[in-house]
């Protein structure tokens, strides 16, 4: 299973705008991230909601962690 990595939640958190900018510059809806940084979406190896965002943020590979079926 992958989920959305630690380093990416917390260059949005910890990033000099708003998430919501972040958001426009990778030209996703905020309500998606929110809801894939949550774990209300599923979220996709290579997921280009998750990489068009984390882009501006991390490098690509950086976006994603992968947990066993028995952490999540």
């Amino acid at each position: 299973m992958v989920i959305v990595s630690g380093k990416f939640k917390a260059a949005i958190k910890l990033g000099n705008r708003p998430a919501y900018r972040y958001e426009q510059e990778g030209g996703i809806d905020p309500t998606v991230l929110s809801k894939l940084m949550n774990g209300i979406s599923r979220v996709h190896e290579n997921d280009p909601r998750v990489i068009a965002v984390g882009r501006v943020l991390v490098q690509p590979e950086e976006c994603f962690q992968e947990v066993s079926n028995d952490a999540a």
